[in-house]
């Protein structure tokens, strides 16, 4: 009876040993795991890859160093390795066809590190939303917007969709429309206009500015306005043209008519 109770004993503080060194193996593991992702993610910023790579590629390394730590640590619980290879692509097989959105969204991750439609900072439209890159994950995409919201994106849904980057051209043309009455001098106008795309300095010389009159309308003759800029001055060049413009064409006599509509009432007699 006591040689059993010795064996038990032993065996006890055997397992409880190999729970020790499992729970160390994992602990330790993880924290190499970061310490590696991150000694990655500082080689990709000081090197002159792209920086969009950085977060893909510090996830994806964390992850596969963590499933190598998590077979080593199960190993030591006494587990054998090949059943829980085999347990794990099993497990894998059904995971991965209850979560086919998310492989599409890795799947769709690769694509973009891939084909690079976008940096990080970079101003674009993706899935319907504007906003500054922030980071390229392996399932979502991370957009900071103009009004400092925070927008995260599945990869899948920007692949699936149209993709505008205002940051990849050296130049964007500012679309503007000013209505004036039909009695006004149209000359006297566009020479306005033309003033203040003229003076401001964030508008480019070349290609010069567009001014011309794009329509009739039913209450006032439309001119557009189109000066180019660069991409970063875009908003400040249209909001100072807009004010400008309006004060230019009010100095110069023009009025901007409000929408009109004759109504004609028949009485019967």
């Amino acid at each position: 009876m006591e040689e059993q109770f010795n064996n038990i004993g032993a065996h006890l503080l055997q397992y409880g040993l190999n729970i020790l060194a499992a729970v160390v193996i994992f602990f330790v593991g993880r924290w190499i795991a970061k310490l590696i992702s991150g000694l990655v993610e500082s080689l990709i910023h000081k090197s002159k890859l792209d920086k969009t790579l950085a977060t893909f590629v510090k996830d994806l390394v964390y992850f596969g160093v963590m499933v190598f730590v998590i077979i080593a640590a199960v190993n030591k619980l006494g587990v054998e390795t090949t059943s829980l290879v085999a347990i794990i692509g099993a497990a894998g097989l059904a995971v991965g066809l209850a979560l086919q959105g998310s492989l599409s969204n890795f799947a769709a991750g690769v694509v973009l590190i891939i084909l690079k439609p976008f940096r990080v900072g970079d101003f674009v439209e993706v899935a319907g939303v504007m906003g500054t890159v922030d980071q390229v994950k392996i399932f979502n995409t991370f957009l900071q917007a103009p009004d400092n919201k925070a927008v995260i994106i599945p990869n899948s849904s920007i692949t699936g969709a149209n993709i505008v980057n205002f940051s990849s051209v050296d130049k964007r043309r500012v679309d503007m429309v000013f209505g004036i009455s039909y009695d006004d001098d149209m000359k006297a106008a566009k020479n306005a206009l033309q003033s203040v795309v003229g003076k401001h300095p964030k508008v480019l010389k070349d290609p010069a500015p567009t001014i011309a009159v794009s329509e009739l309308g039913d209450s006032s003759v439309n001119l557009v306005c189109r000066p180019w800029c660069k991409p970063e001055d875009y908003w400040d060049v249209r909001f100072d043209v807009v004010e400008q413009g309006k004060l230019a064409l009010e100095a110069a006599g023009i009025t901007i008519p409000l929408p009109q509509r004759d109504v004609h009432l028949y009485q019967e007699k």
